[in-house]
């Protein structure tokens, strides 16, 4: 990878929150966190050049959900804000990951380590 690891930040957001895309009308709970971009280049290149977020920085990996689907979402941090309703994300895998939901904000089971 050619991002300068010297650029990269502390992740903003932790695994169990709840957040929302700031573009996009999706909103998930973080499941994994990657310190820096950590994908294909051809993900990378299929995101239209004007929104096109820069790879030094933390990207999250989410179980996601919109009006009409649940899906796995990898987006930047700069795309991503709190999600102020403190509702559940109803994906089916959670519970893979989580054991519990308080306060908005997901457990992570004792078993899964990162």
């Amino acid at each position: 990878m050619d991002v300068d690891s010297k650029n990269i930040r502390t992740a903003k957001f932790s695994i169990g929150a709840i957040v929302r895309h700031r573009i996009y009308p999706f909103r998930g709970v973080i499941f994994d966190v990657d310190p820096q971009f950590d994908n294909t280049e051809e993900w990378y290149e299929a995101i239209p050049e004007e929104i096109r977020p820069h790879k030094d920085q933390p990207f999250y990996h989410l179980f996601a959900e919109n009006e009409e689907a649940e899906y796995i979402a990898y987006v930047s941090e700069q795309n991503l804000l709190p999600d102020e309703s403190i509702c559940p994300v109803n994906h089916t895998q959670i519970s893979d990951f989580f054991s519990g939901f308080k306060d908005g904000i997901y457990t992570l089971k004792e078993d899964i380590s990162h």
